[in-house]
């Protein structure tokens, strides 16, 4: 589970799949990254990288 960890020690998980030119996700609340997942598999599979994090 691929996660960023902030300097106050909170992990952030985040999707970063595919290459190409990149788009970035935002959810907003009370969503999560999983919420953008028929977006995400839509561009990937027209050539893009998609990247979605969860909000702290």
């Amino acid at each position: 589970m691929p996660t960023v960890t902030t300097p106050d020690g909170v992990e952030i998980f985040y999707k970063d799949w595919g290459s190409g030119q990149p788009i970035m996700f935002h959810h907003g609340w009370p969503l999560s990254s999983d919420d953008w997942d028929a977006q995400l598999q839509f561009f990937l599979q027209h050539g893009y990288r998609v990247i979605a994090h969860d909000r702290r």
